[in-house]
């Protein structure tokens, strides 16, 4: 099967915010009030239960304040950190793209939370495991489309074979830049070797919350490379220095006690 994804075409979006309905009723997921903070986003980030929700950035320029929309959730990427880091292997990739988890194998660990370059996945605590999009897989398989695709009013998402959506894409930018958006951009076609949720943006990435330059934190290639590899050698060796350290401070202190009882019988001699 083809690689497959979701487009956005954030200047198309309206913020009517039917995707994370959509979503949520998919999904059967429970509301999440958050507390108003002055602004008309529902939810400062993705949470246990919200999968995805749309960001709102409020620039002044000349011509007045402007709105910013971008639809934020699990990119998909192609080479994932959060399946890296996972020590139970409980996420993985499927052959179209989507990255998946077996609820069965979560412990719960949080290592994917930390993973992530663009911190989507999130704890629950009542399930102790962490969630995140599916890109409505069990949709797809049964050949349908995402829940959010398949809401959206404008147009703004679609969902499809990669390489159709970067074409599509790619006339798109043509356009905005020759109809006033100069700095329009496609985003997620090379970011960390390429994501399978693409963005269309009307302006620079930095301005829809997007990292222009996304990596994978130091530590967490640390733990990939270097601790992952060697773990199942690391345990039995810690517990072996740990057996080890237990009975040297045993016969040291033994020496030390018998020593101790030697000089006192001499003096009392």
């Amino acid at each position: 099967m083809a690689k497959m994804g979701n487009l956005y075409d954030a200047t198309k979006c309206t913020a009517c915010r039917g995707c994370q309905v959509a979503c949520k009723n998919w999904n059967q997921l429970p509301a999440v009030i958050e507390p108003f903070k002055g602004n008309y986003q529902t939810h400062e980030s993705t949470n246990a239960n919200t999968y995805t929700i749309v960001k709102f950035f409020e620039y002044d320029d000349v011509y007045g304040p402007k709105w910013y929309f971008c639809k934020h959730q699990c990119m998909h990427c192609e080479y994932p950190a959060c399946v890296d880091a996972c020590p139970r292997k409980a996420l993985y990739k499927n052959d179209w793209g989507a990255v998946l988890k077996d609820y069965q194998k979560c412990v719960g660990c949080q290592y994917c939370v930390y993973a992530c370059p663009f911190e989507i996945p999130k704890y629950h605590k009542p399930s102790d495991t962490v969630t995140k999009c599916t890109l409505c897989a069990e949709r797809v398989e049964a050949g349908g489309i995402p829940a959010c695709a398949k809401t959206c009013p404008t147009g703004a998402l679609q969902f499809g074979e990669r390489q159709e959506l970067l074409a599509i894409a790619r006339e798109r930018v043509k356009y905005l830049r020759a109809n006033g958006y100069p700095n329009a951009t496609i985003y997620g076609e090379h970011e960390l070797g390429g994501l399978n949720k693409l963005y269309i943006l009307g302006d620079v990435p930095e301005k829809y919350g997007l990292p222009s330059e996304p990596k994978v934190s130091s530590i967490t290639t640390f733990w990939q490379n270097i601790v992952q590899p060697w773990f199942g050698l690391l345990i039995p060796l810690a517990l072996a220095g740990s057996a080890a350290s237990f009975f040297t401070t045993r016969l040291l202190k033994a020496r030390q006690e018998q020593q101790q009882g030697g000089v006192t019988h001499g003096t009392h001699n």
